[in-house]
């Protein structure tokens, strides 16, 4: 039996890892890394979308404590909740909301998958517990890198392949680590792992293909690997050149048409967003090519980012290029949907063909674009812009770094993956976004209009909030941003409960109900005025007489 990755580098894998099924659904995801001065204000920033095939999940927390000496902490995996053993607890640990901390430190990851014997099933510590247990004891992205890399070095690294980024108010950087294999015969090593800062004038991103090639070992203050990093390669006989010449991703996740196609494709885009003469890397993302050149890490924007910009970043769908799925493509529906079914791979007729992969995907669980400022107390520096769904299909609401409570519709009692629940905003989104799914050019408008305006609206209060904070005591602060956080999230989620009355009612049975003023037209007689009835798009009708010929035409 076989099953195909669908994500990472994509290769073929044994019934040994059938086992890993499950991780492997929810690994797919992106991450944009934006240097202090590539963005407009100075903010480090970095995005995430969790791309995880009908996952729940409510934002994160994990409260500040401190720990009794040999007090331990269960470490059960983050996709399975499998009980993977024990580590003894920190003396202290810091206040995590999501995937930042009180400190303004942010973690996110894609799975990239690598070479299938470097699977440590022995280990301890999955990549989902390794990010929140580095943010509950880190102040710095350095110290998260240290904390990180010692705790699996110490107890072993139970997932596949990762690329980590790790952002502070004052650096990014990405981290790729995997195991040593269960079995330690031919290496007493646990795990291998390099990490590089993205320049701060440079934009970076990866997408479920192991990003670091070559890397300067002599460069300390910009690098940072384990001492084996070479050396296991040397020992499992797949690398015998120069230690100057060793390309992590080349020796242990090689990026083949999948890593480049369905994974370095959607960094490509990003970069395209913001640099020009990307058509030189083409080839590689297009990845047909086995001698296309290699896209580079990272890349200085022509134009400084803004937040806004990573939002707009995420919920890209490859508009403007090859990849975009063209409006006659019946693969996209009657109304140009730019999604795709999953699985990306499937057979017809003994032939094999992909979906496009783009950032923004209907499998997303949540998404977020973590906004870090040095020159602003930490307590309003950090904020943590989230959204519990597509972020292409969402607006995302402002969280604090230094909240202690969650508004309820991120953490709804009584609901999960099985259990609706009309105050939560999984859901509630979810449902948003499945209608306008397959009636997307004609449901979508009536999304962004909302999305957008309470994103602007947001963006609009930032500066006048955190005015008013940043003169407050630290208690009153906390409070002050706690409570505005909460309000936001939750007047986010009230106006997407009347967005999706609205959806059933004016686009009931593939009409239209007429509107002025923003109210539904009545006849002189009370009633519902009659509705518009708008029938094909153009450009489909085209394509449906071209396959059908003369079926469908009236008779004169």
């Amino acid at each position: 039996m076989e099953i195909v990755y669908l994500c990472g580098n994509m290769k073929r894998i044994s019934l040994f890892t059938v086992v890993l099924l499950s991780t492997m659904y929810a690994t797919a995801c992106t991450n944009f890394i934006v240097g202090k001065k590539a963005s407009v204000d100075g903010s480090v920033i970095c995005s995430y979308n969790a791309d995880s095939y009908g996952a729940f999940m409510n934002l994160a927390y994990y409260p500040a404590a401190k720990h009794q000496k040999g007090e331990m902490r269960k470490i059960y995996e983050w996709d399975t909740n499998k009980y993977l053993g024990e580590i003894p607890e920190a003396e202290e640990t810091w206040n995590v909301v999501g995937n930042i901390n009180e400190w303004q430190v942010t973690i996110g990851e894609t799975t990239y998958g690598g070479r299938e014997e470097m699977v440590d099933s022995t280990g301890i510590i999955d990549y989902g517990s390794l990010i929140y247990i580095g943010l509950q004891r880190s102040k710095t992205a350095r110290e998260a890198i240290r904390v990180m890399t010692s705790l699996v070095e110490t107890y072993g690294y139970y997932s596949e392949g990762e690329t980590f980024t790790i952002c502070d108010p004052n650096e990014a950087w990405i981290l790729e680590m995997q195991g040593c294999g269960p079995d330690r015969n031919k290496s007493k090593e646990r795990v291998v792992w390099v990490a590089r800062r993205i320049p701060d004038e440079a934009i970076c991103g990866h997408a479920n293909q192991s990003r670091i090639g070559r890397f300067p070992m002599k460069d300390k203050e910009n690098v940072m690997f384990s001492k084996n990093v070479v050396k296991y390669a040397r020992v499992m006989g797949w690398y015998d050149g120069k230690d100057e010449d060793f390309s992590w991703k080349m020796v242990y996740a090689f990026p083949d048409f999948s890593g480049r196609r369905i994974c370095d494709a959607r960094v490509w885009s990003f970069f395209n967003h913001h640099v020009s003469g990307m058509d030189r890397y083409l080839p590689w993302a297009l990845g047909k090519d086995k001698d296309a050149e290699d896209m580079p890490l990272w890349v200085i924007p022509e134009k400084k980012l803004s937040v806004a910009d990573v939002m707009s970043d995420m919920r890209d769908h490859f508009e403007g290029t090859p990849m975009a799925i063209d409006t006659l493509d019946i693969g996209g529906g009657i109304w140009q949907m730019p999604y795709s079914p999953t699985p990306l791979y499937y057979e017809v007729d003994g032939k094999k063909y992909f979906n496009e992969r783009p950032t923004s995907t209907q499998q997303t669980s949540w998404s977020f674009v973590s906004q870090m400022r040095s020159w602003l107390p930490r307590q309003v520096g950090g904020c943590f812009w989230f959204g519990n769904d597509d972020g292409n299909m969402v607006a995302y609401t402002p969280i604090y770094c230094s909240m202690t409570e969650r508004p309820e519709c991120y953490n709804t009692p009584g609901a999960d993956e099985l259990n609706f629940s009309i105050k939560n905003a999984y859901w509630v989104e979810n449902w948003v976004s499945n209608m306008v799914y397959p009636r997307y050019s004609m449901l979508f408008p009536s999304l962004k209009e909302v999305r957008d305006s309470l994103e602007q609206a947001y963006f609009a209060q930032q500066p006048v909030i955190e005015a008013k904070a940043k003169d407050m005591q630290p208690t009153q602060m906390q409070k002050f941003l706690n409570d505005y956080s909460i309000q936001q999230a939750q007047q986010m989620l009230t106006r997407w409960q009347q967005l999706a009355f609205y959806l059933v009612v004016k686009y009931n049975d593939m009409t239209v109900k007429p509107e002025e003023n923003g109210q539904f037209t009545r006849t002189e007689h009370g009633l519902g005025a009659t509705v518009k009835r708008p029938g094909y798009p153009t450009p489909y009708a085209r394509e449906i007489i071209r396959r059908t010929g003369d079926r469908y035409v009236v008779p004169n």
